[in-house]
């Protein structure tokens, strides 16, 4: 996936605190006569929303959350973003596994493989790893090098083997934009205030 005007940066972990937020999805219904209705997926997939604002926070702590809505030109640049609820293949707060997530079988032929998160059934694709906790396994054994990760992908030098089952763990961002051009800070308390609503949205292609 290649996001324009995106920066690879991180929205600050302090800011994040106090998120309220998640998936949302297009549906279509329609009443029917009978009285019945009929219901179509107008989206393939989940987009989602946060809202960072409305925590009391430090005025430290908005000047930060102000220069950082100034760097990113309000909505025209996104950025990444780490929703602590949902950020890894495993369980929340769990150590990340090799084995969390299968990406495929392999052929002897395919070396690229799209890293995905399984919800029930539903794969979510996943753009923004955080590389460093990648692990990667191939038929449950650990593979500690051979490979490198690129646009959700992970890319082996060599092919795995016909049959092989390819597995991952990692944490993951969200590649995430503003949802408005303005910034509304109110000041509560001496040495405090809070930011009346920071809408963020997730960039989906």
């Amino acid at each position: 996936m290649s996001i324009s005007n995106f920066h690879d940066v991180l929205f600050p972990t302090a800011l994040a605190r106090g998120a309220s937020g998640g998936p949302e999805r297009r549906t279509e219904i329609v009443a029917l006569a009978s009285g019945g209705e009929a219901r179509n997926a107008v989206w393939a997939g989940s987009r989602r929303r946060w809202d960072v604002g409305s925590v009391m926070t430090r005025l430290e702590n908005l000047q930060a959350l102000t220069a950082f809505f100034e760097a990113r030109g309000g909505q025209l640049n996104g950025f990444r973003f780490r929703d602590v609820s949902d950020d890894r293949t495993g369980a929340v707060g769990a150590d990340v596994s090799p084995i969390d997530q299968g990406l495929g079988v392999g052929d002897g032929v395919q070396t690229q493989f799209d890293l995905y998160k399984d919800y029930d059934g539903y794969a979510r694709r996943i753009w923004l790893p955080v590389g460093e906790s990648l692990r990667v396994a191939v038929d449950g054994a650990e593979v500690l090098g051979g490979y490198v990760v690129t646009d959700g992908a992970v890319v082996f030098d060599t092919a795995p083997p016909m049959g092989a089952l390819v597995s991952a763990g990692f944490l993951f961002d969200c590649a995430v934009r503003f949802g408005s051009d303005r910034l509304d800070v109110s000041l509560d308390a001496f040495g405090a205030g809070r930011a009346v609503s920071v809408p963020l949205v997730e960039i989906t292609t």
